[in-house]
């Protein structure tokens, strides 16, 4: 009786490794996809970790990474006494902010609105219009910029002469510069964000419409109390997202349109990085810089995930 119960123990694990392994290998094409990105993954992404080391370091070309001197700390000490860093550190978060609160909730309302368009095809050729912008660079999107904005040849100050007004070099310009900065980051994501959101309204039970309607509500009230509610457990993920790279304000954007003239405006984390590292060769302070913008962002990441847990069942985990 005992070797028989034995016995059965013994062949159930077998078996579920067994039932596994079959299943892996009817599967075995779609783990063969999965390891390739995996791989890169690996590859770009945590073997380069190694070289976080030197935020830590005098690095030195010469002595390699692991060879030359620890530094007790003394990059992120340096930080904030930096006038520059700090000045950065200011702009950075301004420019976040101002695009959280305007440029954020953008697509949301944009995916509102074109899901109460009844003409499918005034729709689809209004999404592939808003689509457009985001596929290309912001090297090809900050010439054009700077050209309807050009005191010379833009079509704006156009406008304004044309009324009697005097030419503004708005490029240049430290007031005009942030607006700038927001406007076209809006236009450039307007139609990609937009994507998410479209996907889940479409997810949405055509039956609460359908209630909504018997209740007699309108096309705003089942906007306002189905469609937004359906969608929120969405914006809050991408709420979540967007505030963990609040250290993030836009460097290629901001790389291509800014100059000297409003650096006290428009010079952020990332600028400043690229300046330290790659045209003032202090590789490992920029490292130091970059790590407390990474710690930083999976910090806030970290607090509003667990803030709108305790309020609410949405969150990332």
């Amino acid at each position: 009786m005992q070797t028989a119960i034995q016995r059965a123990v013994k062949t159930k694990p077998e078996r579920k490794e067994n039932i596994t392994w079959i299943r892996m290998k009817k599967m075995k094409m779609l783990y063969f996809m999965m390891f390739i990105p995996m791989v890169m993954l690996f590859i770009f992404h945590y073997i380069p970790m190694y070289g976080i080391l030197i935020a830590f370091k005098n690095f030195s070309p010469g002595l390699g990474i692991w060879e030359s001197p620890w530094n007790n700390f003394e990059h992120f000490k340096r930080l904030f006494s930096d006038f520059l860093f700090i000045r950065a550190l200011q702009n950075t978060v301004v420019i976040s902010l101002l695009k959280i609160l305007i440029v954020f909730p953008a697509p949301i309302i944009f995916a509102i609105l074109l899901n109460e368009i009844k003409s499918e095809k005034f729709k689809k050729v209004s999404q592939s219009i808003s689509y457009l912008p985001h596929f290309m660079s912001w090297v090809i999107l900050s010439a054009m910029v700077i050209e309807v904005f050009s005191p010379q040849r833009g079509i704006i100050n156009f406008v304004i002469t044309l009324f009697g007004g005097e030419a503004i070099n708005f490029m240049s310009d430290k007031a005009s510069f942030i607006p700038i900065l927001i406007v076209t980051d809006m236009w450039k994501e307007l139609g990609w964000g937009a994507i998410i959101y479209l996907a889940t309204i479409a997810s949405i039970d055509p039956q609460l419409y359908e209630a909504a309607e018997m209740d007699g509500a309108g096309r705003f009230h089942k906007m306002l109390h189905v469609t937004l509610p359906s969608i929120m457990p969405m914006v809050i993920i991408m709420f979540i997202l967007r505030l963990g790279s609040i250290l993030n304000a836009g460097f290629d954007q901001i790389l291509n349109l800014y100059n000297p003239l409003v650096y006290e405006v428009a010079d952020i984390i990332d600028t400043y990085v690229y300046r330290s590292g790659l045209e003032q060769f202090q590789f490992d302070y920029a490292t130091a810089v970059g790590l407390f913008k990474n710690v930083v962002g999976i910090a806030l990441i970290l607090g509003a995930n667990a803030i709108i847990r305790r309020k609410s069942e949405h969150g990332i985990w």
